[in-house]
C-alpha cells in the first residue's frame, strides 16, 4: 500500500507580529449597526472578541487579513486549531472575485464548543459564494487566487462573544 504524506502549509500562526498589522474588523456599523468587534493578539493568538447587538438592523461582527495572496490550489481544505464560546462562526476566504463592485466571500460555518480547544478541517467544497449575507449561485471558487481570509460571527444572538485561533494552516 502506498501512502502519501502531506505537508500542512501554515497561512497564520500568529507569533510573527508583522502578521497582526493584516488583520482589521468589518462590523455591521457599516451599515447602521452597534455591534462592536475586533482583533487583538495574546500569547501568541489571534483573539476575536466582542458584542452583537441587534438593534438598528445589526448583527455581525468580522475580522479579515489582507494581502495574503496564497495559491492553495496544492491543498483541499483549511485546518484551523480553535477556541470558542459555543457560537457558530464562519471562516470565510476572497478572492479576486466581485459581484456588482464588491468583493464575495467563500464560506462556511463552524461550530464551537465552550472552552475546548478543537481541530477542524474545512474543505474547499463547503465554501459557499456569500455577499452582504446572500448566497451566490456562483462563482466557483478558486484556491489560486487566495487574498484575504478571516471570521465572521452573525448568528442572530446578541451578546458577547470571542473566539481563540492559534494557527491556520492549508492541508
Amino acid at each position: 500500500m502506498i501512502t502519501q504524506a502531506y505537508d500542512p502549509m501554515t497561512l497564520m500562526d500568529f507569533t510573527d507580529p508583522d502578521t497582526h498589522a493584516a488583520w482589521h474588523p468589518i462590523n455591521d456599523s457599516v451599515m447602521g449597526g452597534q455591534s462592536r468587534g475586533g482583533p487583538q493578539f495574546v500569547d501568541h493568538r489571534l483573539v476575536f472578541k466582542g458584542d452583537i447587538s441587534l438593534a438598528n438592523n445589526g448583527g455581525f461582527a468580522s475580522i479579515r487579513a489582507r494581502d495574503q495572496h496564497h495559491d492553495l490550489s496544492a491543498f483541499d481544505s483549511v485546518l484551523l486549531r480553535v477556541k470558542g464560546d459555543g457560537r457558530t462562526y464562519q471562516f470565510r476566504l476572497y478572492t479576486d472575485a466581485h459581484y456588482q463592485g464588491s468583493r464575495i466571500a467563500f464560506a462556511t460555518r463552524f461550530q464551537t464548543t465552550k472552552d475546548t480547544w478543537l481541530e477542524l478541517r474545512l474543505h474547499f467544497s463547503q465554501l459557499q459564494p456569500t455577499l452582504r449575507g446572500r448566497q451566490l449561485s456562483g462563482p466557483a471558487f478558486d484556491p489560486r487566487r487566495i487574498q484575504q481570509m478571516g471570521f465572521l460571527l452573525a448568528d442572530k444572538q446578541e451578546g458577547a462573544f470571542e473566539l481563540l485561533v492559534d494557527w491556520i494552516k492549508a492541508v
